[in-house]
């Protein structure tokens, strides 16, 4: 399988020990579903558990184009006002990989009637792994490559405000909050290459449309000093809280990046469906049939108690 020049520059920067300033984390379109891997405090926000997957495929028709898989858990300790997460994900370009996990912690205050507010922690581990053997590099035994599988690991730390209430939504997220030092070989000289701290800012609010539609309007502003802001704004429609449709549109560097279309539905409160596909609009959108993203979702529900009327 044909290598791209550019997936291999990119790694030979990254084991040369360059600093590395740009978004390191897995992006994805369907974060309105998942927020909760944006920023830790959210964990708990509901009365139950749930658990969600979302499963990423870039500019299909593009070998070794960028795939993603993202696992996340997270609910409330009862009575407690806690919550408790967890993450795993894997991000694959081609030879390389990043893969993580976390676990999150979170306290959820009442500010009101109304109101609550939440403060949140997470810690774990990420590795960066390149596959030498995939690689072919214009020089044959090029030293840089003598092995055929080098990796690190390294520790993560994040933390994160929410505040919400029935309609609004307010997340602040700080992933990678500790710039863990990343060094593959033994002998490397120098070790400027870094984990680079992240910003997630996003918030949301629904509407009410009658009784039986919401639609909720959504603004995401992600930050990796010193890389321009980047904002990903969306709105959703919502059906007898059952199905969905949404637009999104997403700016890489104040230009215009790509537009996504979202669908998606809820089976009895229980298992949710969603899948959204994005339409680059770089010059990309002339080698790739677009952007597909398959979302699940389950909710762990105690069974409603019957009334006497059911029960008999």
């Amino acid at each position: 399988m044909k290598k791209y020049i550019n997936i291999l520059s990119f790694w030979l920067c990254f084991l040369s020990g360059i600093s590395l300033f740009a978004q390191q984390l897995p992006q994805y379109t369907q974060y309105m579903f998942n927020d909760f891997v944006l920023n830790p405090a959210i964990a708990g926000r509901s009365d139950y558990w749930e658990a969600k997957s979302n499963n990423r495929y870039q500019w299909a028709g593009i070998p070794d184009a960028p795939r993603t898989y993202i696992v996340s858990m997270q609910g409330p300790l009862k009575n407690q006002h806690m919550g408790l997460g967890g993450t795993i994900y894997t991000d694959i370009v081609g030879p390389t990989r990043q893969t993580g996990i976390s676990l999150a912690y979170a306290y959820h205050i009442k500010l009101g009637a109304n109101y609550k507010l939440s403060m949140g922690l997470s810690g774990g581990v990420v590795q960066y792994a390149v596959d030498g053997s995939q690689i072919t590099t214009h020089d044959a035994g090029d030293p840089i490559m003598t092995q055929n599988f080098q990796s690190v690991i390294a520790p993560t730390i994040g933390g994160g405000v929410y505040f919400y209430s029935k309609k609004l939504s307010i997340s602040l997220g700080f992933p990678q909050i500790y710039q863990s030092n990343l060094k593959f070989f033994a002998d490397q000289a120098t070790n400027q290459s870094t984990l680079a701290t992240h910003f997630y800012g996003l918030a949301s609010y629904k509407f009410d449309l009658g009784s039986d539609f919401v639609l909720e309007p959504s603004i995401l502003f992600k930050y990796v000093a010193p890389v321009p802001l980047q904002i990903d704004g969306g709105v959703k429609v919502t059906y007898n809280k059952m199905v969905w449709m949404g637009l999104n549109y997403r700016s890489d560097k104040s230009t215009p990046d790509a537009i996504s279309v979202l669908l998606g539905y809820m089976f009895k409160n229980w298992l949710m469906f969603g899948y959204s596909y994005d339409y680059s609009l770089t010059s990309i959108r002339k080698y790739n049939s677009g952007t597909h993203e398959v979302m699940l979702g389950i909710r762990f529900q105690a069974p409603k108690k019957k009334t006497e009327e059911e029960a008999k």
